[in-house]
């Protein structure tokens, strides 16, 4: 049996009024922007099942606002954050899908700048607890409670190993690791979970291995 902590129970410290949905839609947007890598220019935010009804009430679009600002979930700011993705020329737009969906919480964040763009999935199971389930078309599981390296390299012998001797070598202990890949010998994607945050130093070195294509990060 899985016993539930003091801070599962109660939730984090956060501007309400929700866990579920203020909080772990801030963890969700901010989850998107560490994967981007920076402050996007444009967001559209897809919102199913409970998200889609009562997102207004529920503080879901400015949670999830603040989150791609890169607020925390206590941040005083989050109440205001529309405003200020507005002063931040940040143009964020809200869709009800009526889609199906395996979670009552989900958004689709599709999000980008002049060069870059992202689309995830992310789910809010409660207690600001989130998972991200969906990359860029890739199936994942991504907790986003733990520091977290995200791969995308070509489906090759080596290139696994390639980025976990360089983990090792710098004594970073690997927690959770899932490889995915949309064909034989195509574009996978490489998902690893840390015990710490790892330094720009260690990405550029794994940057540079046979393979890879591109590295993202979500900090603790």
């Amino acid at each position: 049996m899985k016993f539930n902590s003091v801070f599962d129970i109660i939730g984090p410290v956060m501007i309400g009024p929700s866990s579920s949905h203020t909080a772990g839609a801030a963890r969700i947007g901010k989850a998107a922007r560490n994967l981007l890598g920076k402050e996007p220019k444009w967001a559209r935010i897809h919102l199913y099942e409970s998200f889609a009804k009562t997102y207004k009430g529920h503080g879901t679009d400015f949670a999830l606002a603040g989150g791609l600002l890169g607020y925390e979930t206590d941040d005083p700011r989050m109440n205001q954050a529309l405003k200020i993705a507005e002063e931040h020329n940040l143009d964020i737009e809200f869709i009800e899908d009526s889609a199906g969906v395996d979670y009552p919480n989900t958004a689709r964040l599709i999000i980008g700048n002049e060069t870059d763009q992202i689309e995830l999935v992310g789910i809010s199971i409660g207690g600001g607890k989130i998972e991200i389930t969906e990359l860029n078309g890739f199936e994942l599981r991504l907790s986003g409670n733990h520091p977290a390296i995200l791969i995308m390299h070509n489906d090759r012998f080596g290139a696994i190993a390639s980025v976990t001797e360089i983990l090792a070598k710098h004594e970073i202990n690997i927690g959770h690791m899932e490889v995915n890949r949309k064909d034989v010998g195509k574009e996978a994607l490489m998902v690893i979970e840390v015990d710490q945050n790892v330094d720009d130093h260690v990405l550029k070195e794994m940057e540079n291995a046979d393979h890879i294509e591109q590295i993202s990060k979500i900090v603790s």
